[in-house]
C-alpha cells in the first residue's frame, strides 16, 4: 500500500499550504469583529480618539462648549425645537386627519330650449314568430310549427305560445296571433322561408 509520500517536492508543498490554511483559519476566528484602519490617516486619527476624554468637550469663551470632532452632542437643541414648532401646516385645504368625504355639490344640468312634444304612445313590438311548418293529422285539430331564433313551438287554435302570444285562428293561407301583454294582434303569412 502507498502513502503518497513517494514524490518529496508534492509532500513538503502539502504540508506547508496546509500550515498556511491553519494560520488564516484561527486569525479569521480569533480576531475582533472591527475592520483593520486602511492606511496611515486612518489609524492616527482612530489613536487621537482615544486620547480625548470621555466628555470629548472643549471649553470656549462664554462658558459655551463645542463637540469634538466625531462624537455625538447628547445634548438638547431647542433652537431646533422651536423652528419645527414654528412651522404651521398649510396644505390644499383638505384635513388629513378627518375620516369623511366631502360630497362635491350637485351642478344642475342646462336647461335645454325645445320642449319634447308627446306623440302619443309607442307602437307595439312586432309579434317576431315565424311560421316553421304543419303539425297535424288527418282526424286531429290543426296545429302548426312557430320559431321564434332558435325556439320552435308547436301550438294549436286556443294555445299560448311562449307564454306571452295566443293563437286565435289558423287558416289555410294564415295564422292570427295576439300579444297577451299588448292587446296587439298580428297575422301571419303561412309560407316556408
Amino acid at each position: 500500500m502507498k502513502l503518497g509520500t513517494e514524490n518529496r517536492n508534492k509532500l513538503i508543498a502539502s504540508i506547508v499550504l496546509m500550515g498556511i490554511a491553519i494560520l488564516l483559519l484561527g486569525r479569521m476566528v480569533f480576531t475582533s469583529g472591527a475592520p483593520a484602519p486602511v492606511n496611515a490617516e486612518v489609524a492616527a486619527s482612530a489613536r487621537a480618539d482615544r486620547l480625548v476624554p470621555r466628555n470629548r468637550t472643549r471649553k470656549l469663551k462664554a462658558g459655551k462648549t463645542s463637540m469634538a470632532p466625531g462624537s455625538i452632542d447628547p445634548s438638547l437643541r431647542t433652537d431646533w425645537l422651536k423652528v419645527s414648532e414654528d412651522r404651521k401646516y398649510a396644505g390644499s385645504g383638505r384635513n388629513i386627519f378627518l375620516a369623511q368625504v366631502e360630497i362635491p355639490q350637485p351642478v344642475a344640468p342646462p336647461i335645454p330650449d325645445k320642449v319634447p312634444v308627446a306623440q302619443g304612445p309607442p307602437p307595439p313590438p312586432p309579434i317576431n314568430l315565424k311560421f316553421y311548418g304543419f303539425a297535424s293529422e288527418p282526424g286531429e285539430p290543426k296545429r302548426i310549427f312557430l320559431s321564434q331564433g332558435e325556439d320552435v313551438f308547436i301550438a294549436a287554435e286556443g294555445d299560448i305560445v311562449d307564454r306571452r302570444y295566443k293563437i286565435l285562428r289558423i287558416t289555410p293561407t294564415q295564422v292570427e296571433i295576439e300579444d297577451v301583454l299588448n292587446n296587439n294582434r298580428q297575422s301571419i303569412p303561412l309560407t316556408q322561408g
